[in-house]
């Protein structure tokens, strides 16, 4: 960044687009004055004593983040990045958890939310921590600020995990980390300094951070920015920032691009020129070919090419990527044979049989990564070709999750057995994958594999099948897992819209049956309202979270057809009707 600020100091670093009207005046923020901003809020730091500490980072989006983010990487503190306390359900408690467990020492927002955040603060019982709107120009001297003393293993940040499957947990990611996951990155990406690049991700999610914002920073490109809300609300705001701003290099987990699908119109694509953007980026686990090529197909009018699909696959605990596809490399689609591949095995699909579309995540480049796909029970590696847990080393790969030993010692330092001995230190990822011809494919999560009648069932196989289904469930989230009484059994919530002629016992009844058919299962099911999926940040499905809201009766079903096996699990009376 410093040499940046140097050798490119009028350059816009970032642009930020207000609102959602297309043409509206963008915010700019050049490299110098990145530069300069960062400093000042760095000796602010620096004065109040978090050098080397926690520094809590509550903002909405924005370029205040950017500057605040960079003013801690200057002062040697660690930055902790969250979403304001008002920005998600339940989001002001797993705040306090977290300023708890980082230990913060201080927290940077702005000054509209300055207020708010103080206040939140008191009624937690929070004393002693800090707080500075550091858009208050007033506070700080970037000429008091001094260099820190940093070595690669001294922490950058804490990256605060989601949790899709388990608890929100603090990943360690050290400076040393962060330069060799963006070295990964550009080895991908191929990026440079003309690269431009653009997000709508939250800037405290990782994919919106590393692998947008602070990637393009490292190659010194530039990034047009807009907010999560702006996306939402209007989807072909994402399309329109690419192709006003001739971006190359922007990605989306999966539902962003279904999101594009419903709901942007004829008009409005034939308004847009997507021919600069080279790498589409699809970050989701797995990858959906239906939507993968669904998307190719309808953009295609606006220059969008097949080669731009760029999957790839990354986690919190690599600092972000692992694998992806080059600039030089096509997407690879594989449509194997389903029955195979719950047991555990890559097969190429039988005519007339059940078959599954994979979608490969790239080549894993040893410069960069080792990845293993090894028996979780047995801890051997596995042949390729062959589904198991993925298991990764590489100095990308942190160091574990912030004050959980136990938990480091078990996922981070994880062995592989063998005939020669053991060899230690591979991150174990809890997703499942193989290889195949060098390229990695991601099938599932290793505890959310649903095991009934001795078949291993893929959750978002089910949902995918669900969705499919009827008009009413297209556009609706779905969540598969299973309940266990000493047993296995198959639950679907699924979100649906109410219309007149739709019967909700009909319905379940409906998706029942082909349950049955498809899986040889029996399946119980609650129709929801939009909206009620627990998903992450970054769009993936909270199945683990979703069991404990059905086995509490939290979900608020508007129609539900349970086993009878599955409703005695369930806290409280419910009205079932048995499979």
């Amino acid at each position: 960044m410093l040499r940046h600020a140097a050798e490119l100091p009028d350059k816009d670093a970032y642009f930020f687009l207000p609102g959602s009207t297309p043409g509206a005046e963008a915010q700019r923020l050049t490299y110098a004055a990145l530069d300069a901003e960062a400093k000042r809020i760095a000796s602010w730091l620096q004065e109040c004593g978090a050098v080397a500490g926690q520094v809590l980072l509550l903002y909405p989006s924005g370029l205040d983040f950017v500057a605040a983010f960079v003013g801690c990487l200057y002062a040697g503190s660690v930055a902790v990045p969250a979403p304001l306390p008002g920005d998600q359900g339940n989001q002001a408690t797993r705040l306090t958890g977290i300023v708890r467990d980082a230990e913060v020492r201080a927290v940077l927002t702005d000054s509209a939310n300055e207020p708010a955040v103080s206040a939140w603060l008191r009624e937690s019982g929070v004393t002693g921590v800090a707080v500075l709107a550091s858009d208050d120009p007033a506070q700080g001297d970037a000429r008091a600020w001094t260099s820190p003393q940093l070595t690669a293993d001294s922490l950058a940040f804490l990256q605060y995990t989601s949790g899709s499957t388990s608890e929100p947990k603090g990943v360690m990611v050290s400076h040393g980390n962060l330069m060799a996951n963006q070295l990964a990155i550009q080895h991908v990406l191929g990026t440079h300094q003309d690269s431009r690049m653009g997000c709508w991700l939250p800037a405290y999610h990782d994919m919106g951070l590393i692998g947008h914002i602070l990637h393009s920073l490292y190659v010194g490109g530039s990034t047009a920015l807009m907010s999560p809300v702006s996306f939402l609300m209007r989807p072909v705001r994402w399309l329109q920032m690419i192709s006003e701003y001739g971006v190359a290099v922007s990605g989306s987990p999966n539902f962003g691009y279904d999101l594009c699908l419903r709901r942007v119109t004829d008009e409005q694509l034939a308004t847009l020129d997507l021919s600069k953007w080279q790498h589409a980026s699809n970050g989701a686990e797995p990858i959906r070919a239906e939507t993968v090529r669904a998307f190719t197909e309808r953009f295609a009018p606006a220059g969008f090419r097949p080669e731009s699909v760029s999957p790839c696959y990354g986690m919190a605990e690599t600092t972000l990527l692992i694998s992806g596809v080059r600039a030089d490399q096509n997407p690879v689609f594989r449509t194997v044979d389903a029955a195979a591949l719950e047991q555990g095995r890559l097969r190429d699909a039988p005519q007339g049989g059940g078959t599954r579309d994979l979608v490969g995540s790239g080549v894993v480049d040893p410069a960069d990564f080792s990845v293993k796909i090894v028996d979780p029970d047995e801890r051997c590696e596995q042949p390729e070709g062959r589904v198991g847990e993925i298991w990764v080393k590489g100095a990308s790969v942190s160091s574990g999750y912030w004050k959980r030993p136990d938990t480091n010692a078990e996922v981070f330092d994880a062995a592989i057995v063998s005939a020669a001995g053991s060899d230690p230190g591979w991150l174990r990822t809890g997703d499942l994958g193989l290889l195949d011809a060098g390229q990695l494919y991601v099938t599932g999560r290793l505890k959310e594999m649903i095991l009934i009648n001795g078949r291993n069932i893929y959750p978002h196989d089910v949902e995918r099948e669900v969705q499919s289904l009827h008009p009413a469930f297209r556009g609706g989230a779905g969540a598969a897992f299973s309940v266990d009484d000493g047993e296995e059994h198959l639950v679907l919530v699924q979100e649906f819209r109410r219309g007149a002629a739709q019967d909700p016992a009909e319905l379940c009844a409906e998706v029942r049956a082909h349950v049955r058919r498809e899986f040889q299962a029996s399946c119980s099911v609650l129709l929801v309202r939009p909206a009620t999926v627990r998903k992450t940040t970054s769009g993936k499905i909270q199945r683990t979270l979703m069991r404990a809201l059905l086995l509490e009766n939290r979900l608020g079903a508007v129609h539900q057809d349970l086993d009878k096996q599955v409703a005695n699990l369930v806290a409280g009376p419910l009205v079932t009707s048995a499979g």
